[in-house]
């Protein structure tokens, strides 16, 4: 699984022959790509529908889109989308097959107002956990697994669901604070979630969310997690 972070949310993910894009939003000081330098993706995951998360979704409007169905109803009016897992989006507890990977859609605590207009409501913002493997009751070893937790502040489903039931590798996390978790918050779920790389994100987009990752990291140490945090430089890519 290769995962490249392209700044504040958006990631590139990489499994066998799949590629999956959450979050496109390419106006942000961490990333020198933009949209058209990007091959369109398999599928683009959506986990809500704030303008810093959806700002550049149409420019993979080809791609299937994954994510509740009221933000599809709207990615599909909005911004031509065609396609859908399910052909009307999925929702929260889900699990959906997204080629060579699997893709289990989790609840975050966040708003949800439509391109920050708050206009229009999308539902509950979510977050993905993509996996090689289908989740099971049954522990894999062998399976490898990303979380990508959205927009949220920290959850006791971290601890109770996430971690121990689909027992992700490796999760980005929001420590940007001020709208997110802050450093200490996203290290308690680091410790939580009991991954083996914690990787920052959202963060020094914008004045209210500047941070040090290395904060991040001492808080990781301070809350007695075992993981590696793992700061990427925008648009480099990690192997897990």
């Amino acid at each position: 699984m290769e995962l490249t972070w392209h700044g504040h949310s958006t990631w590139y993910v990489s499994v066998g022959g799949t590629d999956l894009l959450i979050d496109p939003f390419f106006d942000n000081p961490k990333t020198d790509l933009e949209p058209d330098d990007l091959e369109t993706p398999d599928y683009v995951l959506l986990t809500h529908g704030h303008a810093d998360h959806i700002a550049h979704a149409e420019a993979f409007s080809a791609a299937t889109l994954v994510a509740t169905p009221e933000l599809v109803s709207y990615c599909q009016e909005a911004f031509g989308f065609e396609d859908a897992v399910g052909g009307m989006g999925m929702n929260i507890g889900g699990t959906v097959e997204c080629g060579d990977t699997f893709v289990t859609m989790h609840r975050a605590d966040h708003t949800n107002g439509i391109m920050t207009e708050y206009d229009v409501d999308a539902g509950m913002p979510t977050g993905f956990v993509i996996s090689d493997t289908k989740p099971t009751q049954v522990e894999d070893e062998a399976s490898t697994t990303f979380y990508h937790a959205g927009d949220t502040g920290l959850m006791t489903e971290m601890r109770e669901v996430i971690g121990p039931y689909l027992e992700p590798d490796a999760a980005a996390l929001p420590i940007g604070d001020h709208f997110t978790m802050g450093p200490w918050q996203a290290a308690i779920a680091a410790d939580w979630l009991d991954v083996d790389y914690a990787f920052p994100q959202h963060y020094d987009t914008f004045p209210p969310i500047e941070q040090d990752p290395d904060d991040f990291a001492r808080e990781v140490k301070a809350a007695g997690s075992s993981a590696e945090v793992v700061a990427l430089e925008g648009d480099e890519t990690f192997e897990l």
